[in-house]
């Protein structure tokens, strides 16, 4: 009898636990939903039927709210657009990721035509346009465009911030002094930003904050310990959520997984089910696991830290629209 009561018991709080989760409210401030494999391509190759509306009504039963569509180039950022029309919670960025900056000039192109298309984009859809980017640098990705012309064209894409007044969703990625060096001298134009899918280190965190940007965490910010204790150094109201999915899910081999609560029924995309998770492919439903790690790291009330969070990103993102 004690072990029948036992297990009950524990089925209560799970259920508890559950609900709880589902009266919270998250925005994924970074998501890949352009991505081919919500199409159902994996590496050129059809799997599955696309599931991207399977995807974003999973997202909303797990309370999210709104989702910002990554765009990483002018046509990418042509492409999260038109995905951010097919459903009212989503919004999009305009820009261009740093391993993508030789496009400006590719076969010959005029970098400043590239400029004015991102300009136009951006101003021509601000209602669905939240922020300008992904811009910023990466040197750990050199092969993809070098050093020199992350720095030009990131240099660039700020008169493309200054111009649209838009919040900026940054990347930066081995690359801190850099960055720092070339945002500084614009920071009174740029108005407000978060740096996203954040592995810098504390010193690193504090420069970013003193600077008044925001921080973004994924599963990418919380693989190590050290990730971790830089992510609870950081003030809860100066945080912000994200997936980045179809990328950064939070695996077992994560020193944050010990906190994960929440789990998802995934199948193999050779035994694709619309109605589940693929497997190894993140998806937004999965931000609940990023709040299970940030808050049981902290020793923070999970719905305190969401809605703390969530109020953070509409004030940069939505404010608008309050």
């Amino acid at each position: 009898m004690r072990l029948v009561s036992c297990l009950l018991h524990s089925s209560a709080r799970f259920n508890v636990f559950k609900e709880k989760r589902l009266t919270m409210k998250f925005i994924d401030i970074g998501a890949n939903l352009s991505d081919s494999v919500y199409q159902g391509r994996y590496h050129g190759k059809q799997a599955h039927q696309g599931d991207l509306a399977n995807v974003i009504e999973r997202a909303k039963k797990w309370g999210v709210e709104k989702i910002i569509v990554t765009g990483g180039s002018l046509k990418d950022s042509q492409n999260a657009l038109e995905v951010a029309r097919t459903d009212e919670s989503l919004f999009c960025t305009v820009g261009c990721h740093p391993t993508r900056t030789l496009e400006f000039e590719a076969e010959g192109g005029d970098p400043d035509l590239y400029l004015r298309k991102l300009t136009e984009l951006a101003q021509a859809n601000r209602d669905k346009v939240v922020a300008a980017g992904e811009m910023g640098l990466d040197f750990d990705r050199l092969h993809f465009s070098p050093k020199e012309a992350q720095i030009k064209y990131f240099e660039k894409q700020l008169d493309f911030v200054k111009e649209t007044k838009l919040p900026v969703f940054f990347h930066c990625r081995a690359a801190h002094e850099d960055f720092c060096a070339i945002v500084r001298p614009h920071r009174d134009s740029i108005p407000g930003g978060v740096v996203h899918s954040f592995t810098g280190t504390k010193e690193e965190a504090a420069a970013i904050l003193e600077m008044g940007f925001y921080i973004g965490i994924n599963g990418c910010s919380l693989k190590t310990q050290e990730n971790i204790d830089v992510m609870c150094s950081i003030p809860s109201e100066k945080l912000m959520i994200e997936t980045d999915c179809p990328y950064c899910d939070i695996r077992q081999t994560h020193a944050g997984h010990k906190f994960v609560k929440t789990q998802f029924e995934s199948k193999k995309k050779e035994k694709f089910d619309p109605n589940h998770c693929v497997k190894s492919r993140n998806e937004p439903c999965t931000i609940v696991q990023v709040l299970e790690v940030m808050s049981g790291a902290r020793g923070e009330d999970p719905d305190v830290l969401a809605d703390l969070m969530y109020k953070n990103t509409m004030e940069l993102f939505f404010k608008d629209t309050k």
